[in-house]
């Protein structure tokens, strides 16, 4: 167990943070751990964390001990001891006296690596400001003023081991920062000099002099000491006790064969395609020009670890040598890595010594690829920002192979480099498997498969997440993955469930320094995507979320793509993994206002409800309900055609439901929920999503009661009757339709009760009640001609017609089905047309000419498939084979049954059964 204390105030048990609640609680295990192995009064310990404030009593002391001690999971931690307590914790209790210990032994140790090795542990214990939770609490204030002192000699004596390593090309960017930290510290600007002028930036080490000589006289009205003149005297003359000596020349002249890949990567799985596509070119023509490969892809989805991995795979046909740096090219600490000093980088890499590089970065850069020049060399550029960045670095003779990783694509390099691309996507469900049994262990993961799985889903099969949740359960054996999953469920946010302690791995970070390089109009349009339900976006839906102009959105998605924050995965529709929604979500939810989350959320629901009010009109006809205006900033969805409009309704089956709860649950958006509902409750191409459509109906109906809509309340309740009808609950739909025939009575709409009467009709003729049937008929008939509507009469007719056929009344059936269908063609409702085509069929069928029957039937399958709706056409497919098999012709039968069966099952239509039937007796 140790307390950490230099940043945020946590405790590590067993290598997992275990967070302490409440800056009471922290300010007393703060002042114990601060004196380990001494026994801190109880006065001492109240004057120490309450100060001024009201003192407390003992037994507040002894609370919250007690609450400390079950925090720590050892009721024996904490001692109590005469006159107060005791943190009784063996070893390095505290990270404060790890870094002290590391700082005095790492200033003592006479070989430098050694040395620098030390000093970086003890600098990488700092997480923050230490004791950042405390802060304005005096005794507290003064220690992490210690603190801080402490931190800044260890960075310089950090720094001068890196010095006398020659490690002065990468020192000069951490030296820079340190500055801008303490600007009137003046040993970090005589380390930055002499690192400046060893990196052969003499210019630059005088500049940085001049600098500090102005600070300190305008700040403190001081000059720069007598040493730090004397190292600008020994600069200006270019003393050569400035410089290390020259680094060693191996045989042939060749100079140093650099070998600088990171470590390789344990438990990598999967890629082979990728894996394939990078082997091609490592063993392409070494005569031809240099190749070029881009490894592009979002956030978190394993790059570097790809590009790493290859490279130790293939190191050995690079026998001059592999480089590698981390350009920072998304850095969420600092800026980009200039390419200028990346090259110097590389030179110091490849053994040219310092009094050799040109001054001018043209120049640098010319000498770099004359090093290459007719070697074999791996040149390996990571976490790159854009290919301006790149192009300096990439070698310029034949032989060598360069591997960029980027979130940007890059396309530049592919145009004037040939780069080839290399796409890695989220791990599929298999890989995602073997990663986690990799690196959580095969006995684990094959003991709980269903919690394996709810992981893999919950980490949205993205590497970096999945590799997190890997190290939680590895640093917790005994907790059982189930549980792990049940966090990551029950999780207010899965981002906050899938932290691991450090910003490399943190997902918010991560994200975050994707976003930070987007213009500010993109960044804002990624985050107004969190507001949508997904899975998938147009560009007309974006506009609208984002008051756009459809131009200026286009552009902007196309620049989100470009940072792989979104994919195009159809033209002109854009997905965004689990992972990104939920930060995209989480930054719209800390950074806008309400008020402008809420407007963004109704010009969406706007957009949806007026585009599938279009596109059922081309798709099918005149819509039952009207649209009020839609508001300012709407894109609808242009549809060129019937074809279009119903290819958007098949693309937004899974959207337009969500839309429908998204906008139940937000002010001003009430009317548009029942309206969603009511216009989509007619595509019978929705037949797969009807369970969704009663979860939006049900809470469209809420909230009409709520705010008082009695239209939406009738519309809604009409919507329910008919989805669950088609469902096969008829007493629910009964329950639903007799209250929206109460509702449409009241407000007086008589296209509205005669919709209710038309779907009373269907439930009479359901049980058997005809007689009540063709009244309920009658009914429907009378109200939409009392309302003017002819394509309400058409369907009354059709009722009745198919009423009179089931009835073995053929000649009124006849009479009344072809009455509908002159008035369908009028109207142009193509679903009420092929409905009335199955009723002539139907007709047809029970006087016995089944010619007749099957024309009708075929022509009414045609239609309904060319509509979209296959549930319909399923149920005629059915009645096609029962002609057939009346006729005489059981193959054609069987076709037709067999046919109708698989579009049933699909569909989970309520008479599959009926039709497995027919099958079973045909043999």
């Amino acid at each position: 167990m140790r307390v950490r204390l230099l940043g945020s105030i946590d405790v590590l048990v067993d290598g997992v943070p275990r967070a302490v609640p409440g800056r009471r609680l922290k300010a007393v295990l703060a002042a114990l751990a601060l004196q380990p192995g001494q026994v801190v009064s109880t006065d001492g310990l109240i004057d120490i964390v309450w100060g001024d404030a009201k003192a407390p009593t003992t037994a507040t002391v002894q609370s919250h001990m007690s609450h400390l001690r079950r925090i720590l999971g050892d009721r024996g931690v904490i001692l109590a001891r005469s006159p107060g307590y005791l943190l009784g914790i063996d070893g390095e209790a505290t990270d404060v006296e790890a870094a002290t210990r590391l700082f005095d032994e790492g200033t003592r140790e006479a070989d430098i690596a050694g040395r620098e090795t030390l000093l970086q542990a003890a600098v990488a214990l700092w997480r923050g400001r230490p004791l950042a939770d405390l802060a304005g609490l005096n005794w507290f204030d003064l220690y992490a003023h210690h603190l801080d002192e402490l931190h800044l000699k260890t960075r310089h004596a950090l720094a001068d081991a890196r010095l006398a390593l020659g490690r002065h090309v990468q020192l000069i960017p951490e030296l820079e920062g340190l500055i801008r930290q303490h600007p009137h510290h003046e040993q970090s600007y005589g380390q930055l000099m002499l690192a400046q002028y060893r990196a052969g930036r003499q210019a630059d080490a005088l500049a940085t002099y001049q600098r500090l000589r102005r600070i300190l006289d305008d700040d403190l009205g001081l000059a720069p000491t007598p040493s730090l003149r004397d190292l600008e005297s020994a600069i200006l003359l270019q003393d050569p006790a400035l410089a290390l000596p020259a680094p060693p020349i191996v045989a042939g002249g060749r100079g140093v064969v650099p070998a600088q890949l990171p470590a390789a990567v344990n438990g990598f799985v999967g890629r082979s395609p990728e894996l394939s596509t990078l082997d091609s070119l490592a063993a392409g023509d070494v005569t031809a020009a240099t190749v070029v490969a881009v490894i592009s892809g979002t956030a978190g989805i394993g790059k570097t670890a790809l590009a790493v991995y290859w490279a130790h795979r293939v190191r050995d046909r690079f026998p001059d040598g592999q480089l590698y740096v981390n350009l920072r090219g998304f850095d969420p600490a600092g800026p980009p890595m200039p390419a200028a000093e990346a090259v110097r980088g590389f030179l110091d890499a490849l053994g040219v010594p310092p009094q050799g590089i040109p001054a001018t970065p043209d120049a640098q850069i010319g000498l770099y690829r004359s090093v290459l020049a007719g070697r074999r060399v791996l040149v390996v550029l990571d976490n790159a920002r854009n290919a301006e960045q790149v192009r300096p670095l990439l070698p310029g003779s034949p032989g060598c192979v360069a591997v960029v990783t980027s979130r940007d694509q890059l396309a530049p390099l592919m145009a004037t480099h040939g780069a080839v691309p290399v796409y890695p996507d989220l791990l599929g469900p298999q890989e995602a498997h073997e990663l986690l049994g990799e690196r959580i262990g095969l006995g684990r993961t094959a003991a709980e498969p269903e919690a394996v799985a709810e992981l893999i889903t919950r980490c949205a099969r993205l590497p970096l997440a999945l590799t997190v949740t890997a190290a939680r359960a590895r640093a917790s054996r005994a907790l059982p993955l189930a549980a792990l999953a049940e966090e990551l469920r029950d999780a207010d946010n899965v981002l906050d469930a899938l932290r691991a302690g450090d910003a490399s791995t943190d997902l918010r970070v991560v994200f975050s320094s994707s976003v930070h390089a987007l213009a500010a109009g993109t960044a804002r349009l990624f985050r107004l995507l969190g507001l949508h339900p997904g899975p998938e976006v147009t560009v007309a839906a974006a506009a609208s979320l984002g008051d756009l102009p459809v131009a200026r959105c286009r552009a902007a998605l196309t620049e989100l793509a470009g940072a792989q924050l979104l994919t195009e995965h159809r033209p002109g529709r854009y997905t965004l993994h689990d992972l990104l929604r939920a930060y995209a979500r989480d930054q719209v939810h800390a950074l806008h206002p309400d008020s402008e989350r809420q407007a963004a959320v109704r010009r969406l629901v706007d957009h949806y409800l007026h585009s599938a009010h279009r596109a059922f009109q081309l798709a099918y006809g005149p819509p039952k309900i009207s649209l009020p205006a839609a508001r300012s900033g709407v894109e609808p969805q242009e549809h060129a055609d019937r074809q279009a409009a119903l290819r958007w309704l098949t693309a937004e089956r899974a959207v337009l439901p969500a839309i429908a709860e998204l906008a139940a649950g937000t002010a001003g958006c009430e009317e548009q929920a029942w309206r969603i509902a009511a216009t989509m409750t007619g595509n019978l191409c929705y037949a797969n999503y009807w369970p969704d459509w009663v979860a939006a109906q049900r809470r469209a109906l809420e909230v009409a009661r709520r705010v008082g809509d009695r239209l939406g309340q009738a519309y809604t309740h009409l919507g329910l009757g008919r989805t669950r009808y088609w469902l096969g609950h008829q007493h629910d739909a009964a329950v639903e339709i007799k209250a929206a025939a109460q509702a449409f009575a009241e407000i007086g709409d008589p296209a509205g009760q005669g919709q209710v009467a038309g779907m009373l009709g269907a439930l009479a003729a359901e049980r058997g009640a005809h007689r009540d049937a063709l009244a309920h008929g009658e009914d429907a008939l009378a109200y939409f001609r009392a309302a003017n509507d002819p394509n309400g009469q058409a369907y009354a007719l059709n009722n009745l017609g198919w009423i009179h056929a089931t009835q073995g009344r053929p000649e009124p059936a006849l009479a009344g089905c072809r009455e509908a269908l002159d008035l369908f063609r009028a109207t142009g409702d193509r679903p009420g047309k092929a409905a009335t085509l199955d009723s002539l069929g139907y007709a047809y069928q029970s006087m016995g000419r089944h010619d007749r029957a099957v024309g009708y039937y075929m022509a009414a399958i045609e239609l309904f498939r060319d509509i979209g709706n296959h549930y319909d056409a399923a149920e005629i497919l059915t009645r096609l084979g029962d002609s057939h098999s009346a006729a005489g012709a059981p193959e054609a039968a069987r076709a037709a049954w067999t046919t109708a069966l698989g579009l049933g099952t699909e569909l989970g239509h309520p008479d599959v059964e009926h039709v497995r039937r027919r099958l079973r007796d045909l043999g």
